[in-house]
């Protein structure tokens, strides 16, 4: 069984839990054909009780980007938001891998920012915050994308680079991916004994306090459905996040590593924070699509994500910039701007958007991922009492409980 195989069993097998007689959906692009089949092979033989497929092209969105009348940009066409719907309970794979990361170089970048269909984001968001689906997302090699990283559309080499950071070359990988899970919820475990009330970033550039809320819990990413199945959302995670209070966020943080975005690129890039909300935004390139983003909505200044992540993981290790934010975001501890999460909050998955906000939780039609650690950069955790126990110490975790 090659690469392509074992990653395509992990997705079904541990990234969906998938159940006999569940349906499975894929959603991809076209470049991504090999391994959708390859899913969906997987998923019959796992006992899918039916394999479903669509395919979205950035192409088109480009072009949609160029030419569509300013009150057109962000519009959804009705039979791709009721697709999304109809994945209520079912298994859900999402691969993604550029097909070309240069891809909106020369669009206007406040185009591009808006040139996504928020429709289809908002219900994708609904199933997410109601637990109403197994899901999880893996990435696909593309010539463009290995064009991208290594100078050359060397694909090979990529899926290598993939095959290590997912375990794919461990003699059993699903067992290899329930052992390294654990270890994560071991890490996570750790975090909710000690009842940090904060976490504070330091570093160069960076001297950023994020408040923590006092129901939410620190979790891996191995999620449960509303109705008791586990999945995986990340394939490969190195992580472990919670969802922050919303209104605490307070200094100014630099972003370690650029932030690639469905073809759009941001580099250099430092945000200010106030009373939990963006108030300035910096970037030797991209700054206009990174304020863009911050702008998106009321929601889209403040974070809905705080996630650690150790940088000598899987991902880390490699020293290498995928250029791809499912991979890179497990390199270093991040943020995400935008809508948080339910899965931390104890009941929160059945609440209403307002009846989240007014406990804390962000809510919003971006959820932006952005990378604000490494090994030039310390996470403290802030007691009640005003005491500081370091968690990452430059990059690398310390804190008792777990390694």
């Amino acid at each position: 069984m090659g690469h392509l195989e074992r990653y395509a069993e992990l997705a079904v097998v541990v990234g969906t839990g998938l159940r006999p007689g569940q349906r499975l959906v894929i959603r991809a692009e076209p470049e991504h054909a090999p391994l959708v089949r390859a899913v969906a092979e997987a998923g019959w033989r796992a006992g899918a009780g039916d394999v479903e497929c669509y395919y979205l092209d950035d192409h088109l969105r480009r072009l949609h980007a160029i030419h569509a009348a300013d009150e057109l940009l962000d519009r959804t066409p009705d039979w791709l938001v009721q697709a999304t719907r109809s994945t209520e309970e079912a298994a859900f794979v999402y691969v993604i891998g550029d097909a070309d990361p240069n891809l909106f170089h020369d669009v206007d970048p406040a185009r591009a920012a808006r040139a996504e269909p928020l429709a289809l984001t908002q219900a994708n968001r609904d199933l997410t915050l109601r637990l109403a689906r197994a899901w999880t997302v893996v990435a696909c090699p593309t010539e463009g994308w290995a064009r991208d990283v290594f100078g050359e559309a060397d694909v090979e080499r990529l899926w290598n680079e993939v095959a290590i950071v997912t375990r794919l070359d461990a003699p059993d990988p699903v067992a290899a991916w329930h052992a390294h899970v654990a270890m994560l919820e071991a890490r996570a475990a750790a975090l909710d004994a000690s009842a940090f009330v904060s976490v504070r970033f330091t570093g160069p550039g960076t001297d950023l306090e994020i408040g923590l809320l006092p129901t939410a819990r620190w979790k891996s990413a191995r999620s449960t459905t509303a109705w008791g199945q586990e999945h995986v959302v990340n394939l490969p995670t190195e992580e472990v996040f919670t969802t922050p209070d919303r209104t605490r966020a307070e200094g100014v943080v630099r972003l370690t590593a650029p932030v690639h975005w469905y073809g759009s690129v941001v580099e250099g890039g430092q945000l200010r924070f106030e009373g939990g909300r963006v108030v300035e935004v910096r970037a030797s390139a991209g700054e206009e699509f990174l304020r863009t983003k911050v702008g998106a909505d009321d929601g889209a200044a403040r974070l809905g994500e705080l996630a650690l992540v150790d940088a000598g993981s899987a991902v880390g290790r490699r020293g290498l910039l995928f250029r791809n934010l499912l991979f890179d975001e497990n390199a270093s501890s991040h943020i995400a701007l935008g809508a948080g999460y339910t899965a931390p909050v104890p009941g929160a998955s059945s609440l209403t958007d307002g009846e989240r906000v007014a406990i804390g939780i962000n809510s919003s039609a971006i959820h932006l991922d952005v990378m604000i650690g490494g090994p030039e950069v310390d996470a403290t955790g802030v007691c009640a009492d005003g005491s500081q126990i370091p968690i990452l110490v430059r990059g690398r975790w310390t804190l008792d409980g777990a390694t």
